[in-house]
């Protein structure tokens, strides 16, 4: 949904939600809904795990029962070079995937542990995993936006997007209606995108997607799936 699009009063409509936040009873039923707002990880890195899975192939099965027969043929010299194709493919995959779930891992290591929303109509500090979609936050300089969030007030208020756009420099946003279409992260100046730094000012926005559907989970799944290939 593009909810640059959209105005401040509209976003309370889409969310279900009010200028005074949700409450306490409401956010716990999102939160049974959408999950935790943090990015999907195992708890540990199972190496064993990682090598085997490179064995779990369709093509990788042909040529081990092709390398098998080769070797009851006393073709061993085939058979060699078979399994040493398989050894080092799975070699090569183990580390990719390694790599990839490293990856995740420095990504999750960026997310704020802390955030302050407005909840029972009270401002109050929460662990940043129980945001859900609805809920009002407080931004201010120094701290990392914890959630997709769409801006509805502003004060001299700049972000620092190196993470998703790689721009070097902060950018300026707003909370008004911008009007165009299918524009970059990077254009959409009354949003503010989960895993950025606030750099100056202070901000207020309502949340509209958290955890893995957040532009910061979507990236950190397409990198392990690019990097597990």
């Amino acid at each position: 949904m593009n909810w640059h699009q959209i105005s401040p009063r509209e976003i309370y409509n889409r969310v279900n939600t009010s200028e005074k936040g949700l409450n306490s009873e409401e956010a716990q039923r999102r939160l049974k809904l959408y999950g935790y707002n943090k990015v999907a990880e195992e708890d540990k890195v199972n190496r064993i795990r990682i090598f085997l899975h490179q064995f779990a192939n369709p093509l990788i099965y042909i040529l081990l029962i092709a390398g098998v027969i080769t070797l009851l043929l006393k073709e061993y010299i085939d058979a060699g070079v078979i399994f040493t194709v398989l050894i080092l493919n799975a070699i090569m995959g183990y580390f990719q995937e390694y790599k990839a779930e490293q990856s995740v891992r420095a990504l999750k290591k960026m997310l704020v542990p802390r955030a302050k929303v407005l909840r029972d109509g009270v401002e109050k500090e929460i662990n940043s995993e129980e945001i859900v979609p609805g809920d009002i936050v407080f931004l201010y300089s120094g701290i990392r936006v914890p959630a997709d969030i769409r801006l509805i007030h502003t004060i001299e208020f700049k972000i620092d997007e190196s993470i998703l756009t790689g721009e070097s420099f902060p950018v300026e946003k707003h909370h008004h209606i911008i009007k165009e279409e299918n524009l970059t992260y990077g254009d959409q100046k009354n949003m503010a995108f989960m895993g950025t730094i606030v750099v100056s000012g202070r901000g207020k926005g309502v949340v509209v997607n958290t955890g893995m559907n957040t532009v910061f989970g979507k990236i950190a799944k397409h990198i392990k799936e690019a990097e597990a290939v």
